[in-house]
């Protein structure tokens, strides 16, 4: 997770508040393909770092909401292994 300064935040969630909540996954990967693009990349530098942002936050995306959802269906529903 990108811990960035507090005085950045406000700019940035100005951002994330006018993305509609019934956005379709369609609609998401294009969202990001097209932010991912605005940063103009160019080289295979440039674009080697975007892949590492977007292995980042499928990682933190794992490690802070999809592990602790698994955690508690498997004790709801049982361990399978």
């Amino acid at each position: 997770m990108p811990y960035i300064e507090e005085k950045s935040r406000p700019r940035l969630d100005r951002l994330v508040e006018q993305v509609p909540e019934d956005l379709k996954v369609g609609e998401l990967n294009y969202l990001i393909t097209k932010t991912l693009l605005a940063t103009k990349p160019h080289g295979y530098t440039a674009y080697n770092a975007l892949v590492g942002v977007l292995e980042c936050v499928k990682l933190e995306l794992y490690r802070r909401v999809i592990g602790p959802y698994e955690d508690g269906k498997m004790v709801e529903n049982g361990d399978v292994y």
